[in-house]
């Protein structure tokens, strides 16, 4: 991939970008990378990008082919009429903010400007993430092509074409990560209370939802049919899955905290 691209914030979510493009088919020095952020910045310096701490001290004749915006949305209104000059060579931009609507960058870069929502979660760290993508109807072709490429070096991409969807991609797979780890520290303090080293009890969490999680993605059958698999009748699961799955159990609760975090996601927009 020869495109210029141009990264706005190198926190994790913007390291773990660096990470998988450099890594499979970006040259370091094809990426410029903003941040005020010292240490983020020494990062990806020491990736071998070039960086700066203000889009001031980025040479005048700069134009490049891809603006990604890595940024907290509280801030996405501050910095967008920064990069305008910058985007004005026709760049396509992509914007991983939860939340801020594609709209806003419309209006901030042009009603023509080629735009796309891109909503990933954290195991992008380790190249294991979800990447949900939508675009305006002005990315080409070949830009939603570049944007698949970005993607996929850090995880599992998905396309979508109604962009209401995306508050709800935010509270399920965006947010979810979190859930997840907090689940892994539940069954961990579970373990300890039921009489197992918290050493033990922390890796068999672990490792068990991690195991369980590639199962899912690997095999054929839903998720549905992988539990009754594991469950036989009257047995140890299903003495704990009466538990889970009782009116009150874990069922509504996921419902709710997914509801939550996609009000959440609306109202930052």
């Amino acid at each position: 991939m020869s495109n210029t691209i141009l990264l706005v914030g190198s926190g994790k979510m913007g390291q773990a970008m660096l990470g998988g493009w450099i890594d499979t088919f970006v040259k370091p020095s094809d990426i410029v990378v903003i941040d005020p952020n010292a240490e983020n910045l020494a990062v990806a310096k020491g990736l071998g990008c070039a960086g700066h701490s203000s889009p001031d001290d980025i040479e005048g004749a700069f134009r490049p082919d891809v603006i990604v915006l890595a940024v907290k949305p509280q801030m996405m209104v501050d910095v967008l009429p920064t990069f305008r000059t910058l985007a004005a060579g026709g760049a396509l931009i992509i914007s991983i903010a939860a939340g801020t609507g594609i709209a806003q960058f419309e209006t901030a870069f042009g009603v023509t400007a080629s735009i796309i929502r891109a909503m990933p979660n954290t195991p992008a760290a380790v190249r294991q993430g979800m990447i949900v993508c939508c675009q305006n109807g002005h990315a080409s072709p070949q830009q939603l092509e570049i944007c698949d490429k970005l993607m996929t070096a850090i995880g599992t991409v998905a396309w979508i074409e109604d962009e209401k969807l995306m508050d709800a991609v935010t509270g399920l797979s965006g947010s979810g990560p979190a859930y997840v780890f907090y689940m892994i520290e539940a069954m961990a303090a579970a373990g300890v209370r039921a009489g197992l080293p918290a050493d033990l009890a922390e890796t068999l969490a672990e490792v068990t939802v991690a195991g369980a999680g590639k199962l899912a993605i690997s095999s054929d059958e839903p998720a549905s049919k992988l539990r009754e698999n594991v469950t036989s009748p009257n047995g140890t699961t299903a003495a704990g899955l009466a538990i889970l799955m009782a009116e009150d159990g874990l069922a509504p609760l996921i419902e709710k905290t997914v509801a939550a975090a996609t009000k959440r996601s609306r109202e930052l927009g």
